[in-house]
């Protein structure tokens, strides 16, 4: 059959042109442009070729100092609350300050490699760019942490006056009964 995508042998053209020969099908609308305009080289499967040894990629990954700032940058403090103003030619996003000012930090050499990346912070804090670090997983066990033992804590707070109560209701029972014994010792 002309449409079976499994046969590899000849083109499409091919096989077309020798189910019309016979009379199995009729022709196709393509057929006449294609014999008007065949291409330059006939599209035939072919079976590819195995490549032997290793093929070495060329092109190394190209990463710069401060895409490693950049990815420090946006794991602790995200990408921030608004979207970046793409209008404005002269626009500097949150996270390009940040990389300027860490590199100026850095040039100076006045500050520890392991304490530049929150000196930056500050150093931005006091230029009056305020920064809000990102919740992370160890943040959010924190709280369902303090929210287990607050929640472990109002439930003790609440049996005790449960039982507090339950307490009044049985002295409260037993002082009415001694009343009704006695109603001249109150």
């Amino acid at each position: 059959m002309a449409g079976n995508r499994m046969q590899k042998i000849g083109s499409v053209f091919s096989r077309t042109r020798n189910l019309l020969r016979i009379g199995v099908i009729e022709k196709p609308l393509w057929f006449d442009v294609y014999v008007a305009f065949p291409p330059l080289r006939e599209p035939v499967y072919r079976v590819p070729r195995p490549r032997y040894g290793k093929v070495k990629d060329v092109v190394r990954p190209i990463f710069y100092q401060e895409d490693e700032v950049r990815a420090k940058f946006y794991r602790i403090y995200g990408s921030g609350p608004r979207p970046f103003d793409l209008s404005q030619s002269n626009y500097k996003s949150t996270c390009q300050r940040f990389v300027e000012k860490f590199n100026e930090l850095k040039e100076e050499g006045k500050i520890e490699e392991e304490k530049l990346f929150a000196e930056t912070g500050k150093a931005l804090l006091a230029s009056g760019i305020i920064l809000q670090r990102r919740e992370t997983d160890k943040d959010r066990q924190d709280v369902e942490t303090r929210d287990s033992v607050l929640h472990l804590q109002l439930r003790t707070v609440l049996e005790e006056i449960q039982e507090k109560k339950k307490d009044q209701e049985e002295q409260t029972p037993e002082s009415a009964e001694t009343q009704k014994e006695n109603p001249l010792s109150s």
